[in-house]
């Protein structure tokens, strides 16, 4: 098996699919790529038992076809330190592939490659196509409101859920809810919902680009793939049944509060620095002109702020963990966010005051 390409051909399916390689596995073989040559193509696999990425390559086929595992690691440490433009040549025989680019020579052992994992093929019973930017951004919207080591397994993921025109994602750690959903007249979805890891959602993060270009997204009963010209994404899917989260939105907010978001950010940011490092509490004290935002810690320091506002109600105090209400106002792309509150100790709906395509639950705490 003998192949030669140029290392930006190789460079970039390379860095594509080293995030599902496995890092510290018991399981020598998941810390390799696949490598499957047929005719001119070249095709590369990782996975970590949970995530499967693939990527392909074009290459001058000098031998027979065949398929390898190479460590990964290595292999990209060394494509990235050769030079621009540099030709590769790959020769694989018996364990080990010999690697050489100009007067650079590298011998790498490889492992069987019918030993390499293969995540069974299988068909999505819910097939849609997205722009991109549409699936990055329903993604990003929500992607820091999800569990992290949680006990309730299945709030270590996100929601992604399908419905006539619309997509939504949603997730929650038990303290805060953030949903975000996208409407497009041109699908006509069934009713379905998968819980996606939160590997999995960040790796789609890190694959999606900003663009106006489509991908094809399948759900199946126990993965989610999504498919580009690039590239082909599976993430297993956890199994597990995600909270009626319709239940815990805030139905009596009568008191509505309309700010410019910057200004509230940096505010809520300057006040942050002083407030308790493990709970992060800060105190929002709302009078008919004036928001009043006091943050203390154990040290007996003290910060105070304040914004000018029109909050024609009566007088309100409430707290609020100070990370959360900043994570929201960095995910809203609107100027201006609307806050909808009840009293002290209500939840609280915060959404750009415009789109109103997400939106943001926030527990109150007690300070």
């Amino acid at each position: 098996m003998k192949f030669s390409l140029n290392r930006e051909s190789l460079l970039k399916p390379l860095l594509l699919v080293s995030g599902a390689v496995e890092r510290k596995s018991t399981l020598p073989i998941l810390g390799n790529i696949l490598f499957d040559v047929k005719g001119q193509s070249l095709t590369l696999t990782a996975t970590d038992l949970e995530l499967e990425m693939v990527a392909h390559a074009e290459i001058d086929n000098q031998g027979d076809d065949g398929k390898v595992t190479i460590p990964a690691r290595k292999l990209l440490d060394i494509c990235k330190s050769l030079p621009e433009g540099s030709m590769l040549n790959f020769n694989a025989e018996d364990d080990s592939v010999k690697l050489s680019s100009g007067r650079s020579k590298y011998s790498l052992s490889t492992l069987s490659a019918d030993d390499f994992p293969n995540i069974e093929e299988w068909k999505g019973d819910v097939e849609f196509k997205l722009l991109k930017s549409e699936l990055l951004r329903l993604i990003e919207s929500t992607h820091f409101s999800m569990a992290n080591q949680d006990v309730r397994y299945y709030l270590n993921g996100m929601s992604i859920e399908s419905e006539g025109n619309e997509i939504r994602s949603v997730a929650t750690d038990g303290h805060r809810l953030a949903i975000c959903k996208i409407s497009n007249e041109t699908l006509a979805l069934p009713a379905r919902q998968v819980i996606v890891p939160r590997k999995g959602i960040l790796e789609i993060i890190r694959l999606l680009a900003p663009v106006d270009e489509e991908v094809q997204v399948y759900l199946g009963s126990n993965h989610i793939r999504i498919i580009d010209t690039e590239f082909s994404f599976t993430s297993k899917l956890v199994d597990g049944r995600f909270p009626d989260y319709r239940r815990v939105l805030p139905r009596n907010g009568d008191k509505i509060f309309v700010t410019d978001k910057e200004q509230l950010r940096q505010v809520l940011s300057r006040a942050s620095i002083l407030s308790n490092e493990k709970f992060k509490g800060v105190r929002l004290n709302f009078s008919n002109s004036l928001l009043k935002i006091t943050a203390n810690n154990p040290e007996q320091e003290q910060a105070e702020e304040e914004l000018e506002i029109d909050f024609p109600y009566d007088e309100l105090e409430i707290g609020f963990n100070v990370s959360y209400v900043l994570d929201v106002l960095s995910a809203i792309k609107d100027d201006q966010v609307k806050f909808t509150l009840a009293d002290a100790n209500s939840s609280v709906v915060i959404e750009g005051a415009d789109t109103g395509e997400a939106l943001y639950v926030v527990m109150p705490m007690r300070l």
